[in-house]
């Protein structure tokens, strides 16, 4: 008898994507610099004491990601249509750290070494302490949010692990983020199998 069967967590690769040259934004401060933050227009951020620390191996769900810069610099970015080249493969998922301004759904669009390109839904949830609305996972939360002149406590700030879907069986070699200022993305794994 014959069957399908799963492939073990062992047999997953995870490829870290170095977005560091597409950071456009800061969307995490300390407490003492609440004025450097500017997630939205109202100019919130993150609580940096909540977060890891910048640089580090983090795991969310499994899925290991690089976590951004804290406290030096630009920490996230915010999707103006950057394309991000991919080391080349076959992947499965793109995982993200992200969160939006406002719960938003937009696309991304993957493109493939045989010259097609397709466009996948990217279904980010809110910042502000919502629900997941979209089956995410909560990466982190800070308990306090930064606002330009002070710490407002009792009101969480949230980053949010979402996922991607790779469906078409070619070599991934680029994802091309939407055009939405809304969505903020703090870094980004692929995941594919071992074949």
């Amino acid at each position: 008898m014959t069957g399908i069967v799963a492939p073990s967590a062992a047999q997953f690769q995870f490829d870290r994507v170095d977005i560091s040259g597409h950071r456009n934004n800061v969307a995490i401060s300390a407490a003492t610099r609440t004025r450097d933050g500017a997630f939205n227009v109202w100019r919130n951020s993150y609580a940096a004491e909540y977060l890891p620390t910048g640089g580090s191996t983090v795991r969310v769900g499994g899925v290991p990601f690089t976590f951004p810069p804290v406290c030096d610099g630009p920490d996230n970015v915010r999707c103006e249509g950057q394309f991000i080249p991919v080391r080349r493969a076959r992947y499965d998922w793109i995982h993200l750290l992200a969160a939006s301004e406002r719960r938003c759904e937009d696309t991304v669009g993957l493109d493939f070494s045989d010259g097609t390109a397709d466009a996948e839904p990217l279904r980010v949830s809110d910042f502000w302490a919502a629900p997941a609305w979209f089956g995410e996972i909560k990466a982190f939360e800070s308990p306090a949010m930064h606002y330009p002149h002070h710490v407002q406590r009792g009101v969480p700030a949230v980053m949010w692990a979402q996922r991607v879907a790779v469906t078409r069986r070619a070599d991934l070699t680029g994802i091309l983020l939407p055009r939405n200022v809304a969505v903020h993305v703090f870094a980004v794994t692929l995941q594919r199998t071992e074949r």
